[in-house]
């Protein structure tokens, strides 16, 4: 049923939100285009040894007249003293020759190429997407390993350097292809890239793999050696065996690539029927007019989903029942989805709601998309007597158990325990991404001031004291400060809370590209645990 939106671009509400948010959105894509820019004598620099720069690699890898899916732009922004754009690598999803691929490129022009902690986050972050989807995994190499500065933050625990290697031996073991072109340097436990993939290809002239450079070899052994003696394309691919493929040139690397992916073999797909795209009845520009310019202003959802799904058409279930939480099915390019998203706080009959279309979704192998905005669930002596907690637990327990694609956009607020059970990041979401006015933390500043403003004058009240009005300002405005900070959407998205901040107007086009790349693999049946009755 096709949503009749309510909201029109002459109203003089619609045009103050769309204003507002222009100029925010301006500043974003001023942000995003200073990142992906890169530095200009950086790039000349690797022109001139011969070399393409990895933006330029993906361009030339990805199939013509398709675009490339990029995550975690704004990985590492502001995180270090210095500045790491991108997080030092390069991730995304990609078509290549007609195949979906995970996309992995260091950024040699980024430190070297070296590996921060965020860089390592970012790189297991894309082979977990890739494990989860079954897509193939191309590396396109080009790193002075870690960094070493932080290598007690790189080097040691589960889920640092060495898990990129676990990765890629558990997915190999689950057929899910695993393929490197090495364009540069290839050093240290970086060599293990190359080595541990199915096949490999190597740029003579530029690029080179070893476990010790020259300098190294030459302290440790006295040996002098270059660097194409010691591990340069002719080594390996007429010596050692480690690459399978010598290349010309960075382009022709690209190209041997490309054809690679060309002979990988079928694949498995998922059983969704899909349906001929059609554009929604409402612009997805629109939806700047949509969105209220202040966080706490309530909006209702569906305006957003009419100008996200084909023809606008929603399917809504139990639309009079628990109107808090928006359910319904429609349909992003063709593709089948469940929509799970907030009109306002959770009950407990929006728990019990969401969870029984969770199960008819796990049923019917629908993707569920969740659209958060939410302040979290409804507190008070009478809803926890009717027992919100454990209805809220049945959702949190739909949520996690369901073994179909599950994608989170968070529009506006996402607090509290409304975080997890709209599919938050400890969640599993095959994707999260947020837009620039997303807010996330365990609760809102105003809140959190009050909470810790009781807690202080509870502590005073037993030695005869109460907290000043002078303290009290200052309290309020230190902790408003700081959850304004840490809960701002380019903080969470630096420490790769989520996978992109997007424009809210590409949220149809990018949901697009994310639910295409779950489609690869036959999803494994749903079993959920316990519900608390």
């Amino acid at each position: 049923m096709k949503i009749d939106s309510q909201i029109s671009p002459s109203q003089a509400s619609f045009q103050q939100n769309q204003a507002f948010h222009l100029q925010q959105l301006g500043s974003f894509q001023s942000l995003l285009a200073s990142i992906q820019n890169g530095d200009t004598a950086a790039w000349e620099k690797e022109h001139a040894k011969g070399k393409l720069t990895a933006r330029e690699r993906i361009a030339l890898l990805i199939d013509p007249e398709t675009q490339f899916l990029e995550l975690s732009t704004l990985a590492g922004y502001e995180l270090y003293e210095d500045d790491v754009p991108a997080g030092g690598i390069l991730t995304g999803i990609g078509q290549v020759r007609g195949r979906t691929c995970m996309i992995v490129a260091n950024d040699q022009t980024v430190k070297g190429g070296t590996y921060y902690p965020i860089t390592v986050k970012k790189h297991l972050r894309a082979q977990e997407i890739a494990e989860k989807n079954h897509l193939p995994c191309l590396y396109l190499v080009d790193s002075g390993g870690a960094f070493l500065p932080k290598q007690a933050e790189v080097f040691p625990d589960r889920d640092h350097f060495g898990r990129i290697f676990y990765n890629q031996a558990r997915m190999s073991a689950a057929k899910i292809p695993q393929i490197s072109s090495v364009h540069g340097f290839c050093t240290a436990g970086g060599a293990y890239i190359p080595a541990m993939s199915d096949q490999t290809v190597i740029v003579r002239g530029t690029g080179s793999i070893f476990l010790a450079g020259p300098p190294l070899v030459k302290a440790a052994t006295g040996e002098e050696v270059t660097v194409e003696e010691l591990g340069g394309a002719d080594v390996h691919t007429k010596i050692s065996g480690v690459s399978d493929h010598a290349a010309e040139s960075d382009a022709h690397g690209i190209f041997l690539l490309r054809e690679i992916v060309a002979h990988l073999g079928a694949h498995k797909t998922a059983p969704v029927r899909l349906q001929a795209p059609a554009e929604p009845a409402y612009s997805p520009e629109e939806i700047l007019g949509v969105l209220p310019t202040q966080i706490s202003k309530f909006f209702d959802v569906r305006e957003v989903i009419a100008r996200i799904v084909d023809r606008s058409d929603l399917f809504e279930f139990k639309s009079n029942f628990a109107t808090t939480l928006i359910t319904g099915f429609a349909h992003i390019e063709g593709i089948p989805v469940g929509i799970i998203a907030n009109n306002g706080v959770l009950f407990s009959d929006s728990a019990l709601k969401g969870a029984h279309f969770i199960e008819l979704c796990c049923q019917e192998k629908t993707p569920l998309l969740f659209l958060q905005n939410i302040t979290g669930f409804m507190v008070g002596k009478k809803y926890e007597h009717e027992g919100i907690a454990k209805h809220g637990a049945k959702l949190v327990h739909a949520v996690a158990n369901a073994n179909v694609p599950k994608i989170t956009v968070l529009l506006g607020g996402s607090f509290g325990a409304g975080n997890y059970g709209m599919c938050g990041r400890a969640y599993d979401p095959s994707f999260l991404f947020s837009w620039p006015s997303a807010r996330i933390s365990v609760m809102g500043g105003e809140q959190a001031a009050n909470v810790l403003l009781t807690v202080k004058n509870q502590q005073l009240a037993r030695s005869g004291k109460q907290v000043s009005a002078e303290d009290e300002a200052t309290l309020r405005s230190t902790i408003h400060a700081k959850y304004e900070k840490e809960g701002h959407a380019y903080y969470a998205s630096a420490r790769l809370w989520d996978d992109g901040v997007i424009d809210p107007r590409a949220t149809r086009s990018t949901l697009a590209k994310a639910f295409a790349a779950t489609l690869h693999y036959e999803w494994p049946e749903t079993k959920f645990g316990i519900f608390r009755m």
